[in-house]
């Protein structure tokens, strides 16, 4: 894009934030956090296409002087953790959407691909989940009790194994996407084919239901904090592959800072459904089916607004948008 068409694109929304900022007319902190990511962006821009135009100096010193307003507001009133989630993460996952939805998607072709596997071949089971695993789940089909896998050990051990393991499974799905998505790829197919497999197992043993009502108390937000982990990693492969109007050094900035975030925000939900499973999955056999889905409901309910309809009413609520364009 050509300066002065980026000039004339801009002047006006610059005009606007200059007025907030040296006039301190918004007090907002969360509209102030959505002006610093427009500014960020447009600075970014030009410092990769104008370094030394003097609008590229104006928006430098625009963006410090709302930093600085923005960390002195923050050093006031401790809000750094709350804006993080209730502003900063819910525009970045507006403006990453489509990789979401590519993640998802993957997710339920790969859960598909075990799904068959799993009903044409009874061997494929075993081969995904271990001779082991499957016999001593048989067991527990016989006895009555399908899931009677998550009463095996201490609840406080239970949850700290489960969340460790979780913590480090989305760890690495989002590190690989420095590997440009390959490595998240690998391990989103394999997880996805081992759930679909897993399910199938139990549909073909007809205890169906009873393993919904006992995986999915935890597994609802387990399964959907991994899917954003995916789309986390193929955000940063994204930046790498395809840098766009950015150089591919500061396409690699951006989308690993913004991903990161991404990835953050998912650790309270990795937490959680460690918890569950450790604490109440075990239970799942006595408790009233109604409980059940209603936790399973409340779970995935929260962290599916979160994620896919929080981020649409944020951008619609401070009108910012188009910060959401690369």
């Amino acid at each position: 894009m050509r300066e002065i068409a980026f000039i004339k694109q801009n002047k006006e929304t610059w005009q606007e934030f200059e007025q907030i900022v040296v006039n301190k007319t918004q007090k907002d902190p969360d509209a102030l956090a959505a002006i610093y990511l427009k500014l960020t962006n447009d600075l970014a821009f030009a410092q990769t296409y104008y370094p030394k135009s003097k609008i590229t100096t104006y928006l430098n010193n625009l963006t410090a002087l709302l930093f600085l307003r923005i960390y002195k507001k923050k050093r006031n009133n401790s809000e750094d953790i709350l804006t993080f989630f209730k502003i900063d993460v819910p525009l970045l996952a507006y403006k990453y959407r489509y990789y979401m939805y590519l993640a998802f998607g993957l997710y339920a072709i790969f859960m598909a691909i075990g799904i068959i596997s799993a009903l044409y071949n009874e061997e494929f089971v075993r081969y995904i989940l271990g001779d082991y695993y499957v016999d001593m789940t048989l067991v527990n089909i016989e006895n009555g009790n399908p899931v009677a896998v998550y009463k095996g050990s201490d609840e406080v051990l239970s949850s700290f194994s489960i969340t460790t393991n979780n913590l480090l499974v989305g760890a690495k799905m989002y590190l690989y996407g420095f590997l440009c998505g390959i490595g998240t790829l690998y391990i989103l197919l394999t997880n996805s084919i081992m759930v679909g497999a897993f399910q199938t197992f139990f549909y073909t043993h007809g205890v169906f239901l009873e393993s919904v009502r006992g995986i999915w108390l935890h597994g609802s937000m387990e399964i959907f904090a991994m899917v954003i982990e995916a789309s986390a990693g193929l955000i940063m492969a994204g930046s790498i592959l395809f840098p766009g109007t950015y150089s591919r050094l500061e396409s690699i900035k951006k989308g690993f800072l913004n991903s990161f975030k991404i990835f953050i925000s998912t650790l309270p939900f990795t937490v959680a459904a460690g918890l569950i499973e450790g604490f109440v999955t075990r239970w799942s056999k006595e408790m009233p089916n109604s409980v059940n889905y209603l936790i399973i409901a409340i779970t995935l309910g929260c962290i599916s607004f979160y994620y896919l309809i929080y981020p649409i009413l944020c951008a619609k609520k401070y009108q910012f948008q188009n910060i959401t364009t690369k």
